[in-house]
């Protein structure tokens, strides 16, 4: 199956919003105060083009997009800091290393435009995606960095990139 790692394109914001939702819907996250209820979850590829040192990727298989994930300067981070966003792939995809895949290109697009760390928030309710988190070697912190308006989330994560 040919997997394809993409910059988001402007006809992919309606299909990511709902993968997006029905991903949060699936793991009962609250709505109100996450990316669910977020306006700018309807225009990812607005969002991303007008925000300098920002990027997203889509990950597509077989030519269907399953997924994504980005790379933003969320305002109050720390210098050197910009945070790892919107990693949702659809249910079916799950578990077959494409979160990884596109979190690596993250990574690597981060160190480019200068980051020092990536930070993250997240859900207990999102276990898998947390010990994956984990094992790309974030680590958890105390409370919130930054200004993300995300307040629903409790899980708060940071990883220096070498």
């Amino acid at each position: 199956m040919p997997v394809t790692l993409r910059k988001i394109k402007k006809e992919d914001n309606e299909e990511l919003a709902r993968i997006i939702r029905a991903s949060l819907v699936e793991f009962d996250v609250p709505k109100i105060g996450t990316v669910y209820s977020d306006p700018d979850t309807d225009r990812l590829f607005e969002l991303f083009e007008e925000t300098p040192a920002s990027c997203y990727f889509v990950v597509e298989e077989d030519g269907v997009l399953i997924g994504g994930c980005g790379i933003f300067p969320t305002d109050g981070l720390p210098a050197g800091h910009a945070e790892l966003v919107k990693l949702y792939l659809s249910t079916a995809t799950r578990g077959k290393g494409f979160g990884k895949l596109v979190m690596d290109k993250c990574y690597e697009a981060a160190r480019e435009m200068g980051y020092t760390h990536l930070y993250l928030e997240s859900f207990p309710q999102l276990a898998k995606a947390v010990s994956l988190y984990e094992k790309a070697e974030f680590k958890h912190l105390s409370g919130a960095l930054g200004n993300s308006g995300h307040f629903a989330c409790t899980i708060w994560m940071v990883k220096e990139l070498h």
